[in-house]
């Protein structure tokens, strides 16, 4: 063999396992082909442990406890009224306790971000509307941060609220029943391997 064609064969052989390495960090390691992927979701509205539920704005949806309740004081008039006030007793409903718009960040983003609460301290995120990249390890987070504050400062203090399951559709997180929204004002879409803002929105309340 030439020293000219042992050359060639290494080179070859050299430039493969470069091409290999960089593919492997581009699609093991940075995971540069999910941006290239949408995970499309479509969950329904959360259900509440109460059994109040809603499909979309629910504030002005009767559930089925309610329903029956009415129905048994037009039967029973002749309740004494101790009694008649607590079978009035309304049935959980869920409202709308606080929402807000997603901005972009280091990705665009865009859609609702709604705080859905049954008044008995059970409470649901949902994204209504969303949309995102694509991206690896990316989870939804509140953070005590503005939604226009450096990167670095979402990941500092936050509740986790797991992995997000998928950039474009509604979906639903529940919130931690001691999670404090007065603090934790900013709901982001934090990728946890390169420490980025995907998109964030900040939680008003209605």
């Amino acid at each position: 063999m030439s020293w000219f064609t042992r050359t060639r064969t290494w080179i070859l052989i050299a430039t493969a396992l470069v091409v290999g390495a960089v593919a492997f960090l581009a699609f093991a390691v940075f995971g540069i082909h999910t941006l290239f992927i949408d995970d499309e979701v479509d969950e329904a509205a959360p259900v509440f442990d109460s059994n109040a539920s809603t499909s979309g704005l629910a504030s002005d949806v009767m559930t089925t406890e309610q329903a029956a309740e009415i129905d048994q004081a037009m039967i029973d008039t002749e309740t004494p009224p101790s009694e008649q006030a607590s079978d009035d007793m309304p049935a959980p409903e869920v409202v709308i306790e606080a929402s807000g718009s997603f901005v972009d960040r280091s990705h665009p983003a865009a859609g609702v971000a709604q705080v859905l609460g049954d008044g008995t301290g059970q409470r649901f995120l949902r994204f209504e509307d969303f949309e995102t990249d694509n991206g690896p390890d990316l989870n939804v987070y509140l953070s005590t941060a503005a939604p226009d504050a450096p990167a670095g400062e979402f990941n500092d203090d936050f509740i986790d609220l797991g992995d997000l399951k998928g950039n474009i559709g509604p979906q639903n997180y529940e919130i931690p029943l001691d999670a404090d929204l007065s603090q934790y004002q900013t709901v982001v879409i934090w990728c946890v391997r390169f420490g980025v803002a995907f998109g964030a929105a900040e939680l008003v309340p209605t």
